[in-house]
């Protein structure tokens, strides 16, 4: 059994990964950003944080340079790299490239993202923004 939740662990958790596809995400799961303590809880709150990220307030994609996974946990860790589209943090769009590290740990159940806890450098991001 443990070869079949493994399995299907890599398989959903590199789709997502590419995609962020929130079908990936239990429907009761729950996002942490440890720096701020912000929770989005749920899966359509989830996927409306990752939709504000990642295509309204930047036009970005993670890049990943280091990935664990297990039958029940993951880790990943890379880079959130992207353009500033839209305002973030109180910032207006200043069109600015940013390059910021970032470290996640997930929680699986049945292939299934429970729990991530985010740790991203918002100091570095924010000072990217204002340079």
């Amino acid at each position: 059994m443990k070869t079949g939740a493994l399995k299907l662990a890599k398989k959903n958790m590199k789709v997502y990964l590419e995609t962020h596809d929130t079908k990936y995400v239990a429907e009761d799961a729950v996002y942490i950003n440890k720096a701020s303590g912000e929770r989005a809880e749920g899966r359509e709150a989830i996927g409306k944080m990752l939709e504000f990220f990642y295509h309204i307030a930047f036009d970005a994609y993670p890049k990943t340079t280091s990935l664990i996974i297990t039958e029940d946990k993951a880790m990943v860790e890379g880079f959130f790299i992207g353009n500033h589209i839209g305002e973030f943090g109180g910032v207006p769009a200043t069109g600015k490239t940013v390059t910021v590290p970032f470290c996640v740990g997930y929680t699986l159940e049945n292939g299934l993202i429970k729990e991530a806890r985010i740790y991203m450098l918002g100091d570095v991001l924010m000072r990217q923004l204002q340079s």
